[in-house]
């Protein structure tokens, strides 16, 4: 055989790492003489060195014993391999449990040391200010300065307002006619505060964010646009490590208030993680509106009830009707019992929700993958919208924000929102960017909370807050998205409700009490945002806490949207615009790290495609 063979079938050891004994050559009687070695000096090895050589020499190898060599060294490598896949599942299933025992372990520690108890406050003698002001509210002791650190914030749930007040001006009586109120105040003596003071809950200030507080921890209170590692130390969780929500309803003699309420719990997948905020303005006495955080049976009669069952996840502040000037300040006292939960939502007090709505509106949220973004809308009318066995939305359509107009006359002339369009949605798997922001329903990361509050000087206001709080949002960074999927639907006064919700009273009814307020009130708006003359002075006191942030300016956002502050007029058409135009350009803008979309990097000016040459 020639050594070609032989050198073929190292080079097949070579490659396969084993020699099977069928691929070595064997050795002809010639071949083994030559392969003898042989002794120094002689020139061929005696037949004794041969018969003592070939004694000495192993034994071949059998091919069974190469083949079982060759396979143990396989499986070695494979039982290795898999030993430590089997490792590495067992380190990290057993760090993620003992992660979880000690997180419900840290939470239970907390709660057991921070005195932290559930009572209820009855009103007026407990949380009264000059016979006023009323909160009625199950809630805890404990305040957010008294928790010392943000790991412990993010581990405790509920935190509740109750007892952690301020006093602070009324801002109908501090923004109206001096003269005129004087006489207003004595006529009602006992009834309105003399002194134009009342009892609110405090903003959520914890210490621990640092000696400014929360709001100089986040972006350096509107200066910088926050970071993903600040806004991470926003938001807790509840003892199933749920990320929470809070949600704020503000009501004015609403007797759907109540239902409202009762559906955001009943329709959840995970009510535990929901704590409602209530500002129930009533008429003491009216036995037409139900309490709005109470449930409609006396829980000791029916516990099953969702308001039972959640009742130590509701907080309600109780103001007396006659103190309303508007939704801005009660949204503001809302605002005001926001207590470091993940998310933030603001709803009207006559909504309904489907089934699921928590898990499918977290969905839609995440699906933007924008830490920055807010979901808000005009909400559908509520007819024909939900099935009434499942409570699925059963809606052909889902709204969007894109008209804007210039309303009223003088000192009152402001931008509105007006009559929203509706229909499919022509993006799928993600909410579809819009101009704008509604108050009727928002929901965010809890940081919007805290850095956009709605403004507490801002007197009988009514349409006008939602350019303000969406302009205000949009300079601090947010963006604004609709739904794919409606969650929740509004009771409007139309349809088979228009009859019923023509009955409930409304703030108006207060407009004689606080003479010239509503002006003072839209001079500050219209002054803050510029939307108002240049020439007006308004009052303008915490503007730094209730003013624009840095992060965009303002008249990129006007020239954005065809807005002419100068000439009080709007480009007509911007629906057209908003949709898959507006996504494919402004998208691919949304930084890398999620904070928003860099509007430093787009040059666009919506201009009417249909207005005709001047």
């Amino acid at each position: 055989m020639s050594g070609t063979t032989g050198d073929t079938a190292r080079d097949k050891e070579a490659i396969d790492g084993n020699v099977l004994l069928d691929e070595v050559p064997l050795l002809t009687p010639s071949d083994a003489a030559i392969a003898l070695p042989v002794a120094s000096g002689n020139a061929a090895p005696s037949s004794n060195n041969s018969r003592r050589s070939r004694k000495n020499r192993k034994p071949p190898e059998s091919q069974a014993k190469r083949r079982l060599e060759a396979m143990a060294n396989s499986m070695d490598h494979k039982l290795a391999a898999a030993f430590i896949v089997v490792l590495v599942l067992y380190a990290t299933i057993t760090l993620g449990t003992w992660m979880r025992l000690e997180r419900q372990a840290f939470t239970n520690f907390v709660e057991e040391h921070t005195a932290v108890h559930v009572e209820l406050l009855h009103a007026p003698e407990n949380a009264s200010h000059g016979d006023s002001v009323v909160v009625l509210s199950q809630g805890h002791y404990t305040r957010a300065e008294d928790i010392p650190d943000i790991f412990t914030i993010q581990h405790t749930f509920p935190i509740h307002s109750s007892n952690d007040l301020e006093v602070i001006d009324h801002p109908g009586i501090l923004l109206a006619n001096e003269k005129s109120m004087k006489a207003i105040l004595e006529e009602h003596e006992g009834i309105l505060p003399a002194d134009g003071k009342m009892l609110v809950p405090k903003f959520w200030k914890p210490t621990c964010y640092g000696p400014k507080g929360v709001r100089y921890f986040l972006g350096n209170h509107g200066d910088d646009l926050i970071t993903p590692e600040q806004a991470a130390q926003i938001g807790s969780y509840n003892h199933e490590g749920l990320e929470t929500i809070f949600v704020s309803v503000a009501s004015y003699r609403d007797p759907e208030c109540q239902p409202t309420v009762s559906d955001i719990f009943e329709r959840a997948d995970h009510p535990e993680r929901i704590r409602v905020a209530i500002v129930d303005q009533r008429v003491e006495g009216d036995d037409t509106v139900p309490p709005c955080g109470k449930a409609p049976i006396p829980c000791d009669q029916d516990p099953e009830q969702a308001m039972c069952k959640y009742a130590h996840l509701i907080d309600v502040f109780t103001v007396d009707a006659i103190l309303s000037v508007g939704p801005v300040f009660a949204r503001h006292l809302a605002n005001r019992m926001y207590r470091g939960e993940y998310y933030a939502m603001q709803v009207d007090s006559h909504v309904r929700f489907i089934e699921h709505w928590d898990t499918s509106l977290l969905d839609q949220w995440k699906s933007a993958q924008n830490e920055m973004a807010v979901m808000t809308t005009y909400l559908s009318d509520i007819t024909d919208s939900i099935d009434p066995v499942t409570h699925a939305n059963i809606h052909p359509g889902r709204p969007i924000m894109c008209k804007t107009d210039y309303e009223g006359s003088g000192k009152l002339k402001h931008l509105r929102h007006g009559q929203q369009p509706e229909g499919q949605p022509g993006i799928h798997g993600e909410p579809t960017l819009h101009p704008f922001w509604a108050a009727g329903f928002s929901f965010a990361r809890g940081h919007f909370v805290i850095q956009v509050p709605y403004d507490q000087f801002e007197p009988m206001v009514f349409q006008g807050e939602e350019i303000f709080m969406g302009l205000r949002g949009w300079t601090y960074g947010y963006d604004y998205y609709t739904a794919e999927s409606s969650v929740a639907f509004h009771m409007y006064a139309i349809k088979d409700n228009k009859e019923k919700r023509k009955k409930v009273k409304l703030f108006w009814e207060n407009s004689n009490l606080y003479p010239g307020s509503a002006v003072q009130g839209m001079k500050r708006l219209n002054g803050i945002i510029g939307t108002g003359d240049p020439g007006d002075t308004y009052y303008d006191a915490e503007e730094f806490d209730y003013g624009l942030g840095k992060v965009r300016p303002k008249e990129q956002f006007y020239k954005l949207y065809g807005i002419h502050t100068e000439t009080q007029t709007v480009e007509d058409h911007l629906c057209a615009f908003v949709g898959k135009p507006m996504m494919n350009l402004f998208k691919p803008h949304l930084r890398k790290n999620r904070m928003g979309i860099d509007f430093s990097k787009i040059d666009f000016e919506y201009k009417d495609p249909q207005a005709k040459p001047a």
